[in-house]
């Protein structure tokens, strides 16, 4: 373990050690296109009969910037990821002496290569004791609200979009989240860029007329269509864009057509994610009827005045999968992030007591 390994972010562990009877922790983390959360909770959790405490006793939590890889560099991202770990250990009183195992759950780790990565750079900061683990941020987002537990679907639609599920022997399988250029059309960013498309082939003839001409421009304090152009590409990350996606409810709420079909657009999108995954799975068994969760998470799946997504996507699947239980979680994903550490400590207990 390194104690000085990002400038003098683990000074605090110098001034402040933690008794020899401190109590174990685990540490959770979302690392999403939008933010970065870490939670610290216990290790010495009890176990939970069917519904999770609500509030989830949280020990301490720190948020920081942007950690997906692929928009702010490998560099930039580990830096946020070390620093919010930090904090959150501090404002626990806790320090790396007292970590019993770490989830890491990342946007743009999608392949065993960028896990093996970002875990050898764990083992740097780490007590080789420590359990550590890496995954996609929608696992931790599944994790949320199956209790740690990873069986079922879990569909995300926030800044970017991702299905993803497990069977519960294990099987995986996902759609969509490759990013904004390779086409998660259901997400924010997909639903705002589309709105912005619409924009400019309304300002030069290529569209029709439609409300979110004013309603973005406004939202922006901009004058005309042509200013989007400077607006756009003086910073396209991805959050930033996706930032504009209320206004297109709004607008479609106001009965703009091009808005309304953006929307519906979105729901057929985000529907066949799920479908995708749900029939690679088989989650649904032979008959279609099998029970599962449908973990959904996200802004762009919240309910607003008279447009629902979450609702029509969900209303969408059960058509096709009785089956399907939609679920809301009612724990952030960096809470499922450190239940699925939480689990994984549990299990080893309980497999080395019965040696």
């Amino acid at each position: 373990m390194k104690r000085y390994r990002n400038g003098e972010v683990w000074d605090f562990e110098m001034e402040t050690p933690v008794s020899r009877d401190r109590a174990d922790v685990i540490l959770g983390l979302d690392g999403g296109a939008a933010a970065t959360v870490c939670v610290c909770i216990s290790a010495a959790l009890p176990s939970f009969a069917g519904r999770l405490p609500n509030p989830f006793p949280v020990l301490a939590r720190a948020v920081a910037g942007f950690s997906n890889h692929n928009s702010v560099g490998e560099s930039a991202a580990k830096e946020t990821i070390e620093k919010v770990m930090a904090e959150a250990l501090l404002k626990a009183g806790s320090n790396r002496s007292a970590v019993r195992a770490v989830c890491l759950a990342l946007a743009g780790v999608n392949h065993p290569s960028d896990q093996e990565r970002i875990l050898d750079w764990l083992r740097n900061i780490f007590p080789v004791r420590v359990k550590l683990f890496v995954e996609n941020d929608a696992v931790a987002a599944l994790a949320s609200g199956t209790m740690g537990k990873l069986h079922g679907c879990v569909l995300i639609a926030g800044t970017g979009t991702i299905a993803y599920g497990f069977t519960e022997d294990g099987r995986e399988a996902r759609a969509a989240g490759a990013g904004p250029i390779l086409g998660d059309w259901g997400s924010g960013y997909g639903i705002a860029a589309k709105a912005l498309t619409a924009i400019m082939r309304a300002h030069d003839g290529r569209g029709p007329p439609t409300f979110l001409t004013y309603g973005i421009l406004s939202m922006l304090g901009l004058s005309s269509p042509d200013e989007l152009i400077g607006w756009t590409y003086a910073d396209s990350s991805w959050a930033r864009i996706a930032k504009l996606s209320p206004a297109v409810v709004s607008s479609a709420e106001a009965g703009d057509e091009v808005a309304n079909r953006i929307l519906h657009d979105t729901v057929l999108e985000l529907t066949s994610s799920v479908k995708a995954v749900v029939q690679r799975l088989d989650l649904c068994g032979e008959d279609g009827k099998d029970s599962f969760p449908l973990v959904m998470v996200g802004g762009v799946l919240e309910a607003n005045k008279s447009w629902d997504i979450g609702k029509a996507v969900v209303d969408c699947i059960t058509k096709i999968y009785p089956g399907a239980h939609p679920v809301r979680p009612t724990v952030e994903p960096a809470v499922g992030a450190a239940l699925l550490a939480w689990n994984h400590v549990i299990s080893n207990l309980v497999s080395d007591y019965g040696r």
